[in-house]
């Protein structure tokens, strides 16, 4: 029976319990309309803080705000009632301290009513994830590529070519797998690698740019909607190619109004004839 029959909406502790039974289902979403169309579909949505990128025009992630992910998170609840919400933790508002994350989740949570938070980070993260898990917040651990990171790493590229890099992602996903998070993010790293990985840990694999044999795939809903078109990244597929049709759109619009053969007359109130 598909988890989907349930009347509530969907729990962290259902998402972990899908490793083994069908593939896990997740997109990002960070606004009320698509969240309403996207949630019958998907097992869970992260409010990601890709939406520095995809809604804001950032170069990268970190210059998102706490405000900015509540803001969103509560978007996306308000137009969900069946997926299990997770929201992320951005960069600077949980690596100074296992207090501090503790202090920044506990505030999304109760501020958008999400079920659950997502922090990048491996290894050096895990005590955050403990702490975290053991005082009632359900944690999404990210491994391999992290954004967050990029001012350090060198830009986007994928992960595990090297020893060095395999030794690391996998010490980073057993660690973070220990410390209790309900599932992993694995990003931008080797096939190999992630299919390894996936077998090995507890909590459910969730993929992008990995391996098809990890237990769930997410991506960026701009990516699957064609929408964000800055650059593609090789792990993206198109689902729709919107862009070229919302621009046809709004050159269609701006014709009308030019021509004034928009609004016509059944686009506005007259008086009725007495």
């Amino acid at each position: 029976m598909s988890v989907h029959t349930a009347k509530r909406r969907l729990a962290p502790s259902d998402i972990k319990a899908l490793k083994g039974e069908r593939p896990i289902v997740s997109l990002t979403a960070y606004t009320t309309p698509v969240a309403k169309l996207m949630d019958p579909h998907v097992d869970f949505m992260l409010v990601g803080d890709s939406l520095g990128m995809v809604l804001y025009g950032l170069d990268s992630t970190v210059g998102v705000t706490i405000e900015m992910m509540i803001a969103h998170g509560q978007a996306v609840m308000r137009g969900s009632s069946n997926a299990c919400v997770v929201v992320d933790l951005p960069f600077g508002a949980y690596q100074q301290s296992k207090e501090q994350a503790f202090a920044t989740a506990a505030r999304v949570l109760k501020e958008t009513g999400c079920s659950a938070i997502k922090l990048e980070g491996g290894a050096e993260m895990a005590e955050t994830v403990d702490f975290l898990t053991q005082r009632g917040i359900p944690v999404l651990g990210h491994v391999g590529l992290m954004p967050q990171l990029i001012n350090t790493t060198g830009g986007y590229r994928s992960l595990g070519r090297n020893d060095k890099e395999v030794e690391k992602i996998r010490k980073d996903a057993a660690a973070i797998d220990d410390a209790g998070a309900f599932a992993i993010v694995i990003e931008g790293t080797v096939e190999p690698l992630a299919r390894e990985i996936t077998g090995k840990v507890k909590a459910p694999t969730i993929g992008i740019g990995a391996s098809p044999a990890c237990d769930g795939q997410v991506l960026v809903v701009d990516d699957v909607l064609g929408i964000f078109t800055d650059f593609k990244p090789r792990f993206v597929k198109h689902f729709a190619n919107l862009a070229p049709v919302m621009s046809e759109a709004f050159a269609t619009y701006a014709e009308e109004v030019k021509a004034r053969s928009f609004p016509a007359p059944e686009h506005t109130f007259q008086l009725k004839k007495v």
